[in-house]
């Protein structure tokens, strides 16, 4: 009598690459692109900036007992406001605000972007052409006068009424773009067998076409919060946002007020100015290393 024994094999297991991984391989890329790198620098320092501000500021954002319109000096390097604020310390308070509003109306602006552009471009019929008549007449309408209408109409609403404005008047362009990016995904062989499998619309548009889209997204994150910070600053710069807070739009717009060019305090204006454009700078060169992420060919050094 013979008797047969089966021997068990373990199983063998597909290992699919964890998203940590693959995060892990965007960031190597967009740490490879010389550009991107400079970016983050930029955009590092001034995080860190508004981290310390409480601490390596040397004086309160509204501290105005010290002598008014003074030249830059040891005691005050950038001079002092015609209010007789120290500069320098409001430029240090000041890179909270813009990096707040900026921020967060790029995130909020991007996530109303993706909401819109992945259902126009998933959707057909009369639904599509609903969302693309007001996708349409948002990119028909010029964006700064609608900027300026909304701001003035809600003026003192803070800052939570300037975000909204940049959030209502800067989402459609990223839609549009998402938009052609799913029209072009929709017809790829894993949607149809996700429809064929029974899964919702919702459910393909989340989990089948919304990760293939991560660095496009990105993208419209670094392009709309660019936008943003220099949406803010050009609110404030004209008086129609909340001048009570201390922000380089409102050092901008105090600035002028106070005719600084003319009694020759021209750091008032330069100081402010040059921060709102090293902050776009390294957000819009970050966008270089996000689009090596979605096209190889743009690629530099070891992401290559």
């Amino acid at each position: 009598m013979t008797t047969t024994m089966t021997v068990k094999t373990p199983e063998r297991r597909i290992a699919s690459p964890s998203r940590w991984r693959s995060l892990g391989r965007m960031a190597q890329t967009l740490w490879a692109n010389g550009k991107a790198r400079i970016g983050l620098c930029i955009l590092g320092f001034f995080v860190l900036v508004a981290v310390l501000a409480p601490v390596i500021a040397p004086y309160g954002s509204k501290d105005n007992g010290f002598e008014r319109n003074a030249d830059a000096s040891p005691a005050h390097w950038l001079g002092t406001t015609a209010a007789g604020e120290d500069v320098l310390s409001q430029l240090i308070h000041g890179t909270q605000v813009s990096l707040v509003v900026g921020f967060a109306a790029g995130i909020l602006s991007t996530i109303v972007a993706v909401l819109v552009g992945l259902s126009w471009g998933y959707l057909r019929g009369f639904a599509s052409e609903a969302v693309g008549f007001v996708v349409n007449l948002f990119l028909v309408i010029p964006g700064l006068p609608l900027m300026i209408v909304i701001a003035a109409y809600l003026q003192n609403g803070g800052m939570l009424m300037i975000i909204a404005v940049i959030v209502v008047t800067g989402w459609a362009w990223g839609a549009r773009v998402l938009r052609s990016q799913t029209q072009s995904l929709r017809g790829r062989d894993f949607v149809a067998s996700a429809q064929f499998s029974g899964d919702s619309p919702a459910r393909i548009v989340f989990h089948e076409i919304l990760p293939n889209m991560t660095s496009i997204i990105a993208g419209t994150l670094f392009g709309a919060a660019t936008a943003a910070i220099l949406a803010e600053a050009g609110l404030e710069f004209l008086g129609l946002g909340d001048s009570s807070i201390v922000s380089w739009g409102t050092m901008l717009y105090w600035a002028q007020n106070s005719n600084s060019l003319l009694t020759g305090q021209w750091l008032l204006l330069f100081a402010p100015g040059l921060c709102i454009a090293l902050l776009a700078l390294s957000l819009t060169l970050i966008n270089f290393g996000v689009d090596g992420i979605s096209n190889p060919r743009l690629r530099e050094g070891k992401g290559r």
